[in-house]
């Protein structure tokens, strides 16, 4: 992994930077990107946000919702088309089971990574609800 992993704050990130990233990892598929206002609260109200950035570069994130002791909520993990299969995914995890070590992480997972996960100790769980507005 070629990067430096740090925690910051959502709100101070560079919307059109992390826009990029989404559209360039595919994750932006499934994300409002197209609603700027929206993509902003998503950013700025998540309460554990991780990047990864190369040469000052924004290329991975990592977004979630944790109280930092039961369950941490993997909202997004991004990592930009160029960057990826080099280890960012992992070492963005890794940093948010760092940041809450006794909280168990939950996610969604893209229907084109569901066999990453388990390749890197998620276990699937089957009584997952999701309600949709």
């Amino acid at each position: 992994m070629n990067g430096k992993i740090e925690r910051v704050e959502g709100a101070a990130l560079d919307v059109d930077e992390v826009l990029a990233v989404y559209r360039s990892s595919g994750l932006g598929e499934r994300r409002p990107i197209g609603d700027r206002g929206r993509f902003t609260a998503m950013l700025r109200n998540a309460n554990l946000v991780m990047v990864c950035r190369t040469d000052s570069e924004l290329v991975g994130i990592a977004r979630c919702v944790s109280d930092f002791s039961y369950t941490t909520y993997l909202s997004d993990i991004a990592v930009s088309a160029g960057h990826q299969r080099s280890g960012i995914g992992r070492a963005l995890i890794d940093a948010v089971r760092l940041e809450a070590p006794t909280a168990k992480i939950v996610l969604l997972s893209a229907p084109a990574a569901t066999e990453y996960y388990p390749h890197i100790g998620f276990t699937r769980h089957d009584s997952a609800w999701v309600w949709n507005p």
